[in-house]
């Protein structure tokens, strides 16, 4: 796929600038939209990161595929002529589209994420069955050793019963027995993991001993309904009409698609968070 201009990629501080970018070949314009965090910690021979990594590969999404879509409902053929329509002329179609929750017209997009994430993470992401995925193989090939450790603004103490609970700071020494507990655990892992590939053992096999900290790697694809479905469980918003209690590393993932999507669809976004951020 060839490499575009039009991409963005946060700084360390937060903030965003353009990087090359991957062209939807479909579309004709570059759209390479990344976010990922940075902190990284490198030990010899393993890599333990604490962020998540998602890039916007291609696309065929804009607030005009909203209106024809709806449209077609009312004016038949002639809602072709709204397929290159200016969308900010019809933002209250698309908020009351939102509002009084017809879907469908949401659907008529198309987006596809690459994710790079640990397993545990990939494995809630498929309760979401309105995705498409392919994720990477440990069949296939050998597995990297990256993992996952929590970082230092990650809250370890749950408290309260199931249903009504909530997750608090955790103290000096928990961060510190977490960190050395899971670099050790995933070290003495990987070391298995690759003795047995050196005996022969099949990858399928060997493959048996790694932790769901590791990182994997897939490509998802949506449309914006299944998006906001997504958005809707996987992140705790406080302007939410209905709370969510999302796991805290799949959240991450979640805040930057939805900032990603925000740049494509910009009117829908906005629909989406003044409806309570139901999904439609």
């Amino acid at each position: 796929m060839s490499r575009g201009s039009n991409v963005s990629r946060p700084r360390h501080d937060g903030s965003w600038h353009a990087l090359g970018g991957r062209h939807d070949a479909d579309e004709g314009h570059g759209m390479e939209l990344t976010a990922t965090a940075s902190t990284i910690a490198t030990v010899p021979g393993i890599t333990f990161r604490s962020d998540m990594t998602v890039e916007l590969i291609k696309h065929a999404a804009s607030d005009a595929d909203v209106i024809w879509a709806a449209r077609v409902s009312t004016k038949g053929e002639q809602s072709l002529d709204d397929v290159n329509a200016d969308p900010e002329r019809s933002a209250g179609l698309i908020n009351f589209l939102m509002r009084d929750r017809h879907g469908t017209p949401f659907e008529h997009s198309s987006m596809t994420f690459y994710v790079h994430a640990p397993i545990f993470v990939f494995r809630e992401f498929m309760r979401h069955r309105t995705f498409s995925y392919n994720e990477e193989s440990g069949r296939y090939r050998k597995l990297d050793p990256v993992f996952y450790v929590p970082g230092p603004d990650r809250k370890l103490v749950q408290t309260g019963k199931p249903g009504a609970y909530v997750f608090e700071e955790g103290t000096p020494g928990q961060h510190e027995l977490v960190t050395e507990s899971v670099q050790a655990s995933c070290r003495r892992s990987y070391d298995t993991y690759l003795e047995m590939l050196e005996a022969g053992v099949a990858r399928e096999v060997a493959r048996t001993v790694l932790p769901v900290g590791l990182y994997s790697s897939m490509y998802a694809t949506c449309n914006a309904r299944a998006l906001m479905n997504f958005l809707s469980l996987r992140i705790r918003h406080p302007d939410s009409a209905y709370p969510s209690f999302p796991q805290r590393e799949i959240e991450m993932v979640a805040e930057q698609m939805e900032h990603l999507w925000a740049q494509l669809m910009p009117l829908t976004h906005a629909a989406f968070e003044r409806n309570g951020r139901v999904c439609p």
